[in-house]
């Protein structure tokens, strides 16, 4: 495994597979309110590339260009979050994109454990560490441990959505899930302009 560090956007020539796992870290839990600090990808072959993001930077002509490729599947976990965190930044939608905590949720429903630590485990046997969850992500210089934590955020989503796909298919919500990975963009734009808890525009 490699970890590539860049500064304010992804270098000129990268190139990414047919899909590519995406994550964020951030200030905090409000995307209106706290900043993007870093983006991290992984094509599944076992590299991850961070791109830290600058406070006050609204550009990274590079990263949004892979990010609203129509031809590239973007991977997340809780993508609801950072689609938004990404919009807020960079003013860019990101799609097509494909969220494995929706799928957990849609053919795990026999529990209510959908965090990223408890599926790798259940699904693939891979237990990774969150310590670093709530750590400094402002920081002008990350720490080694941090960047493996933000690594392993994306280094396991291809496997996982492999397996998730498996059993939505054989449950036939595959079709179900693909329309609600289709809306997550607007939901997230929604959550941008305060139709969020406890205001979400889809409560009673």
């Amino acid at each position: 495994m490699a970890i590539h560090l860049y500064r304010n956007d992804l270098p000129d020539g990268l190139t990414f597979g047919p899909i590519v796992a995406v994550d964020t870290e951030t200030m905090g839990l409000d995307p209106r309110r706290d900043r993007l600090c870093l983006v991290q990808l992984s094509d599944g072959n076992g590299d991850a590339h961070l791109v830290q993001v600058d406070r006050g930077q609204t550009s990274a002509p590079n990263l949004e260009r892979l990010l609203t490729r129509t031809d590239t599947l973007k991977l997340f976990h809780f993508g609801r979050f950072d689609i938004a965190a990404i919009k807020q930044t960079f003013g860019v939608t990101t799609a097509p994109v494909w969220c494995t905590k929706i799928a957990s949720r849609l053919i795990r429903t026999f529990t209510d454990r959908h965090g990223l630590k408890y599926l790798l485990l259940e699904l693939s046997g891979i237990d990774v560490s969150k310590q670093q969850q709530t750590s400094d992500w402002g920081a002008e210089a990350l720490t080694e441990a941090q960047k493996e934590y933000a690594a392993s955020d994306v280094l396991y989503l291809h496997r996982l959505k492999e397996e998730l796909e498996a059993r939505l298919i054989r449950e036939d919500r595959m079709e179900l899930a693909q329309r609600l990975f289709n809306f997550l963009p607007t939901r997230a734009e929604l959550d941008l302009m305060g139709w969020d808890e406890p205001n979400d525009i889809f409560h009673h």
